[in-house]
């Protein structure tokens, strides 16, 4: 796997890209699934639909609603010990644990209850500001998105 992306990239329509290392270490199966995503154009167009000052950022429902996923099946959890802090990636899911699918969230600060209870996939390590930039609300009035996600 020597090859395998190490960066997914997030072009936010918020003014600028998002840089997230991949940390296929601690959960190979969420980052195989979000990079086929990706490659496949699924993340392209889509937005931000729950942006939760000083918690969180969620995407990836291809409905825009939170209520959607990929026509793939559901993930097996990878929960680890990756601390869900200010920059930290990690897959969303329904109480069921799981059920992580297409959408994921960008922590804003700390978040440390969700430790071990939800799939820590990456964490970004430049443009976080254009992630800090997205509208807020549940969901926002004008949501951000993602014009383009592209892995390398």
């Amino acid at each position: 796997m020597a090859d395998a992306p190490t960066t997914l990239t997030l072009s936010l329509d918020s003014g600028g890209d998002v840089v997230i290392k991949l940390r296929r270490d601690v959960a190979p199966g969420h980052v195989e699934r979000i990079t086929t995503l990706a490659n496949q154009g699924f993340y392209d167009g889509i937005l931000f639909h729950r942006v939760i000052p000083g918690f969180m950022a969620q995407g990836g429902c291809p409905k825009g609603t939170g209520t959607g996923g990929s026509d793939l099946p559901d993930l097996k959890a990878e929960f680890n010990d990756v601390p869900h802090v200010r920059g930290v990636c990690s897959m969303a899911r329904t109480s069921a644990p799981h059920s992580a699918n297409s959408q994921f969230f960008i922590c804003f600060d700390d978040a440390r209850f969700l430790d071990r209870q939800y799939t820590v996939w990456g964490e970004v390590i430049s443009g976080m500001e254009h992630v800090d930039a997205l509208p807020k609300g549940e969901p926002p009035r004008n949501p951000g998105k993602i014009l383009k996600a592209t892995v390398a």
